[in-house]
């Protein structure tokens, strides 16, 4: 039986990336300085705000920026079911976020909900925080502030795979093996993204890493859904 009764043709699976918003500490100007040094000062430990700074400024809202939104859906034409994946990518983080918000009104704020990995900490008010930070209207679906944990409505397979426990974090890359699904990003992982980006300004191969991980959600939910495997051959990506 499975977990959700939720349509899973009516679900946008999604996964982003994200880094810093300037390729180190120094590049700050002295008040972003001064304001990263106040919020991070209890979690640093003995690290300066300068080494501390590449590490986790990607994973912060305030202080970070999305490069990356990979998502997809199932999709069944004349009895032949295929997964459409597309992403929005660049380094205008605006542009890509509001191409992204434009789509979610157009085609998927009605009836839909969307699926991450960890998404309901992480992915979800991510990109409602930056969308507000560039006065973008929030999509119905991303509008979610004032709300309780249980009151969003969206799926999350890690919350899912708790099972009602809150211990501990557990990877995508953890449940996809465990659940014997072709392992994602075995190109890079999410320690790689900011050298990869800032260093070798290979956006592209960001993107490749990001699109495995929205493809490894919709195979996980599936999976703990007893709805069977997504195949290579149903996945059509579609960038343009």
């Amino acid at each position: 039986m499975p977990l959700y009764k939720t349509d899973p043709f009516k679900i946008l699976f999604l996964d982003i990336e994200t880094v810093s918003q300037v390729e180190d500490f120094n590049k700050l100007d002295e008040n972003w300085q001064h304001l990263w040094d106040g919020k991070t000062q209890y979690q640093r430990q003995d690290e300066t705000p300068e080494e501390y700074y590449p590490k986790r400024a990607a994973v912060m809202a305030e202080f970070g920026k999305v490069i990356c939104i990979s998502c997809g859906f199932l999709k069944e034409i004349e009895g032949h079911r295929t997964f459409r994946v597309r992403s929005f990518y660049g380094d205008d983080e605006k542009k890509v976020l509001e191409d992204f918000a434009e789509m979610l009104c157009k085609h998927f704020d009605k009836d839909y909900l969307l699926c991450a990995h960890n998404g309901k900490e992480f992915d979800f008010p991510y990109l409602s925080r930056r969308m507000i930070v560039h006065g973008i209207h929030l999509p119905n679906s991303l509008n979610t502030s004032g709300l309780k944990p249980w009151e969003v409505p969206h799926l999350d397979t890690m919350e899912m795979w708790k099972f009602g426990d809150w211990k501990s974090y557990t990877s995508i890359k953890l449940l996809s093996a465990l659940l014997d699904i072709p392992t994602p990003k075995d190109d890079i992982d999410g320690s790689m993204v900011g050298d990869v980006y800032w260093k070798e300004k290979d956006l592209e191969r960001i993107v490749t890493y990001c699109q495995k991980d929205a493809v490894t959600v919709a195979r996980v939910f599936l999976k703990m859904e007893g709805l069977g495997e997504l195949p290579e051959d149903e996945i059509v990506i579609n960038n343009d």
